[in-house]
C-alpha cells in the first residue's frame, strides 16, 4: 500500500468522534436513499453504482483518506492519503428479506448502522440493496463523523449523483493531484501533533478576549431578565424511557413531508422552518411519551447541532456546535407550544450568533484520546446516563439539502433519509435533511430505549396534522395490542459483490 507523505491533522472535534466511539456507541452517520426504478430496467444496480464510484473516487478527498495513528495514541491520529483502495470491500451488496418491505428495508439499515467500521480503511461504506418490492432501488451510505458533518456531507452528493438521468461526463479538474509516498514515520507523526497544539494554543490565546466579551454579554442579559429563556434552555431534562444506558443494537424509520406544508405553517405563525420542525418533533414525543409512561410536566430539552460553517466553506471537517433548546412538550397546545418553541430556539441562537467567533470547533490533542477514552469507558461501565437527570433528552438536527431531483444510475431518488448518532443518556436521534420539496425525517433509536421506531413516524405525521389543521388530538395513554417488533435484519456480508445472507 503507498501512502502519501502529506499529513492532515484532524481537529480536536473530529479526533473525539474517535476517541469516544465504543461497541455500544457507533460513532458514523450515513443516509437511507430510495430510488424508483426506471421502466423497462434491466441493468444491476450495484454494479453500475460501484463502476460509477471506481470514477469518481478523486471528487471527495475523504474517499482516499485513512488514519494514521499516533504512538501510545497520545494525540489524534493524521489523515493520510491511500491509493489503493479496495471497492470490494467498500462497495457490498446486501439482499433484503421478503417481500422486501421498506420496513424491511429500515431493519437491514438499522444492522448495518450499528456495525463498527474498519479503522485500518478509508471509513466510508457503500450497501446496495436488493429484493425490494414496488419496483424500488436503494442504497445505504455509511461515514464516520470523525470525516465530515452534515453540512459538509452535501457536497458528497457530486460522488453518487446526477441532476438528470444521464450521467454527467467528469471533468479533469476533478481530480486531486496527492499520490504515491511512503507511510509516516514516528517522528513526522509526532512533530505534525505538536504543531497542531501549538497552533491552537496561540489560537485561543488570541480568542480570549473576544470569548470574556461574549460572556460579559450573556450576563447582562441574564441580569436585564431577557436571559431567563436561555437559562431555562440549560437546564437538566425530565427523565424518560429514552435517557438510558444503551446497548449496540439500533433501530431506524423514516418518513418524507412535503416542505411546502412545514413553509405555509412557518410564514402563517411568522417563524422559521427549523421552528417548525422542532415542534413537529415536540408533537411526535407528546404521543410517544404518552403511551410510554407519560409526558413530563418538565419540558424535554433538545440538543441541536448549529453549523459554524461560513458560506463557502467545503472542507471535510467538522464546522458545527450542539446547544439546547427546550420542546415545549408540557404545553399541549400545538399553536402555544410552537410560539414557546420558537422562543426558545431564538434565546439559544442568538447567543451562539454572539459567540460564534470563539466558539471552538478545533482543540489541543495531546492527552485527549487518554482522558476522553477513559471517561468514555467510565460512563459505560458505570450505567450512570441511567441515574441522573439528562443534560438534553434527545438529539434534532435539520440540514439543508439539495432543492432538486437527484438521479443515479438513471433512476430517480425518491426518498433521502438521514441516519445518525444516539448516546448513552439520548437513545433518540432525529435528523432531518430537506430534498426536493421534502423534509425527510430519519429516527435513529438504541433498541433498548425505543422497541418498535415505527411509532415515531407515525406520531410525527400525526403532529404534522394538528400543526396544519389546529383540531385538538386527544393523547390516547396506551396503544391497542401488541408492540410491532422490526423485521430480523441479522446480515452477513460477502466482499467482491456476492449476495449478503439473511440468518
Amino acid at each position: 500500500m503507498s501512502t502519501a507523505t502529506a499529513l492532515v491533522p484532524l481537529s480536536g472535534l473530529d479526533g473525539a468522534f474517535l476517541t469516544l466511539e465504543t461497541p455500544e456507541t457507533p460513532m458514523h452517520v450515513g443516509s437511507l436513499h430510495v430510488f424508483a426504478r426506471p421502466r423497462g430496467y434491466k441493468g444491476n444496480f450495484y454494479r453500475t453504482i460501484k463502476r460509477r464510484l471506481a470514477g469518481r473516487m478523486d471528487v471527495a478527498p475523504i474517499f482516499r483518506r485513512r488514519l494514521a495513528p499516533m504512538p501510545l495514541q497520545f494525540a489524534n491520529p493524521v489523515w493520510v492519503a491511500d491509493d489503493s483502495v479496495d471497492l470490494d470491500f467498500h462497495v457490498r451488496r446486501v439482499p433484503v428479506s421478503a417481500p422486501g418491505s421498506l420496513t424491511a428495508l429500515e431493519a437491514c439499515v438499522a444492522e448495518l448502522h450499528s456495525q463498527l467500521m474498519d479503522r485500518s480503511r478509508p471509513l466510508w461504506m457503500v450497501y446496495v440493496f436488493d429484493g425490494l418490492a414496488a419496483n424500488r432501488l436503494a442504497f445505504y451510505i455509511k461515514i464516520h463523523h470523525a470525516v465530515l458533518d452534515g453540512a459538509a456531507s452535501v457536497a458528497l452528493a457530486d460522488a453518487f449523483f446526477d441532476t438528470s438521468p444521464q450521467p454527467r461526463r467528469r471533468s479533469h479538474r476533478d481530480r486531486h493531484a496527492a499520490r504515491g509516498g511512503h507511510a509516516p514515520a514516528v517522528i513526522a507523526l509526532a512533530a505534525a501533533a505538536f504543531r497542531h497544539d501549538a497552533a491552537q494554543y496561540v489560537k485561543m490565546l488570541r480568542h480570549l478576549p473576544d470569548a470574556v466579551r461574549a460572556l460579559a454579554s450573556v450576563a447582562r442579559d441574564s441580569r436585564a431578565g431577557t436571559g431567563g429563556q436561555l437559562w431555562r434552555n440549560f437546564s437538566f431534562g425530565p427523565r424518560t424511557p429514552l435517557n438510558v444506558t444503551i446497548t449496540a443494537e439500533r433501530g431506524f424509520a423514516g418518513l418524507s413531508i412535503p416542505l411546502g406544508e412545514v413553509k405555509a405553517v412557518a410564514a402563517k405563525h411568522a417563524v422559521t422552518v427549523n421552528d417548525v420542525v422542532l415542534a413537529l418533533c415536540s408533537g411526535a414525543l407528546r404521543r410517544y411519551l404518552a403511551r410510554h409512561g407519560g409526558v413530563p410536566r418538565k419540558p424535554l430539552i433538545a440538543a441541536m447541532p448549529i453549523s459554524l460553517r461560513e458560506p463557502g466553506n467545503t472542507e471535510f471537517t467538522i464546522e458545527a456546535t450542539m446547544v439546547p433548546v427546550s420542546l415545549a412538550t408540557h404545553i399541549a397546545d400545538p399553536l402555544r407550544r410552537l410560539r414557546a418553541v420558537h422562543a426558545s430556539a431564538e434565546a439559544t441562537k442568538s447567543v451562539a450568533r454572539r459567540a460564534k467567533s470563539v466558539i471552538p470547533t478545533d482543540f489541543p490533542s495531546i492527552g485527549m484520546p487518554w482522558i476522553l477514552g477513559a471517561l468514555t469507558s467510565l460512563v459505560g461501565r458505570s450505567h450512570v446516563a441511567s441515574a441522573i437527570p439528562p443534560i438534553a433528552n434527545v438529539v434534532i438536527s435539520n440540514v439543508t439539502g439539495v432543492p432538486v431531483p437527484l438521479y443515479s444510475a438513471g433512476a430517480r431518488m425518491n426518498a433521502y433519509w438521514p441516519v445518525s448518532i444516539v448516546e448513552h443518556g439520548m437513545g433518540l436521534n432525529i435528523t432531518v435533511m430537506s430534498y426536493a420539496g421534502k423534509l425527510g425525517f430519519g429516527f435513529t433509536v438504541a433498541s433498548c430505549a425505543v422497541a418498535d421506531p415505527r411509532e415515531l413516524p407515525e406520531d410525527l405525521a400525526a403532529a404534522h396534522a394538528e400543526l396544519q389543521g389546529h383540531a385538538p388530538v386527544r393523547l390516547a395513554a396506551r396503544r391497542s395490542g401488541k408492540t410491532r417488533k422490526p423485521a430480523a435484519a441479522a446480515i452477513r456480508i460477502r466482499r467482491g459483490g456476492s449476495h449478503a445472507q439473511s440468518a
